[in-house]
């Protein structure tokens, strides 16, 4: 609500009558440095609100040319730390907890296997088509959604089951009871907008459908569980434990069938999970060291999750919010951890995630440069995602 000082709603919030105003904030760097100053004028406002429009034309606007563009950046990170200065103190976990064991990150670019390569290249040439001419953000944000879920795993989209297919499957249907007086029109229709893992689930359901199902090696055909099979094999054998966050609850379902088939005990949580259940599901992890793997969907591994009895954390695919991430991460690295965390990050390689992590590192390295002295090289503002993706295109 605070970021945009732009907004209707941030002039109703400027308007709070308060003697002094405090803000606390997990994530004390926003997306850019102009979001940034429009927090600290919301909290010094007798100060700044008479400088907005320079605050404004100092912060969004760009270098000319790719040359300028570091010295203009480095000025502008320079300028804000000194405005920022008096008014901002930060405590990281480092300096608080003396005792944690340190945190490795790493990762691993994930070659796509042959088929889920040839689906993700006809993909990104059929969006790319779609999206040439005048720009439109809600496509961006739908082409980015869809090349994300073909860079994990090919059954996030439909590709296997034909129209072909799924009129005979509509047909089939009806010698269900449950379905016996439906309309296969309408049954058809519905199958349209699924998934390819969820019509698979859909035939392991209904008996009727069961000639439908998809064979085992389409279910494990995806370049990340190749390396996450080797990883997962690496961690056992050390005698470690693992948290293993997907951004979707789909992709952790399809989880559990690669999971299933390499015979690991695992449990899984996600936003879905009743708030009674969570408790009992985190205790037994805790306590069952025979329980190799904690499913989690990343949105959900958020306040009050314990799972220190685990030291691996692998993210299967990442957030365009790095603090998401980060916060998923702490699950693990927390008050009562006692071995040093490992935490490995699987990107799909020549993939629209190459793009996110590298939005995601310019993102921190800004909070870094904002918050650590003088010395030493200043980082880059982050990049528009919009302009990223576009540039990722080709457009």
């Amino acid at each position: 609500m605070l970021k945009n000082m732009s907004s209707i709603r941030y002039q109703h919030l400027m308007t709070l009558n308060a003697k002094n105003r405090l803000l606390l904030t997990g994530t004390p760097v926003q997306n850019n440095l102009l979001e940034l100053m429009s927090l600290l004028n919301f909290v010094m406002p007798h100060m700044f609100s008479s400088s907005t429009s320079e605050l404004k034309r100092m912060f969004s606007s760009k270098a000319k040319s790719t040359d300028e563009q570091s010295t203009f950046e480095k000025e502008r990170i320079a300028h804000a730390k000194l405005i920022m200065k008096p008014f901002i103190l930060k405590r990281v976990k480092t300096e608080v907890l003396k005792q944690l064991p340190p945190k490795q990150d790493h990762i691993k670019f994930c070659q796509m296997s042959k088929k889920q390569q040839q689906l993700y290249d006809s993909l990104m040439a059929k969006l790319k088509r779609s999206i040439e001419g005048p720009e439109k953000t809600s496509e961006l944000c739908n082409v980015m959604m869809h090349l994300r879920k073909m860079a994990n795993h090919p059954l996030l989209h439909r590709q296997y089951y034909t129209a072909e297919k799924l009129r005979s499957m509509s047909k089939l249907m009806l010698k269900e009871p449950t379905h016996c007086e439906a309309n296969p029109d309408l049954i058809f229709e519905d199958m349209e907008v699924m998934t390819d893992f969820e019509l698979h689930r859909l035939c392991s359901e209904f008996s009727s459908l069961s000639q439908y199902k998809l064979e085992k090696e389409l279910l494990l055909d995806s370049g990340k569980f190749e390396v996450l099979d080797q990883l997962l094999s690496d961690v056992k054998k050390k005698g470690n434990r693992v948290v293993l966050f997907s951004q979707f609850t789909m992709m952790l379902d399809i989880l559990e069938v690669f999971l299933r088939h390499h015979q690991h005990r695992y449990i899984r949580l996600d936003g879905k999970t009743q708030i009674s259940e969570r408790i009992h599901l985190i205790d037994q992890f805790n306590s069952d060291m025979d329980i190799f793997i904690f499913l989690l969907s990343t949105k959900a591994g958020g306040l009050g999750i314990n799972l220190t009895s685990a030291n691996v954390v692998i993210l299967h695919d990442i957030d365009c919010n790095p603090y998401n991430d980060k916060q998923a991460e702490d699950r693990c690295h927390r008050v009562g951890q006692t071995k040093e965390v490992t935490v490995t990050r699987l990107i799909g390689k020549g993939t629209i995630e190459e793009s996110m992590l590298k939005i995601s590192q310019q993102k921190l390295r800004l909070e870094q440069d904002m918050t650590t002295s003088d010395t030493g090289d200043e980082g880059n503002i982050p990049l528009d995602m919009a302009t990223l993706l576009k540039t990722s295109l080709g457009l």
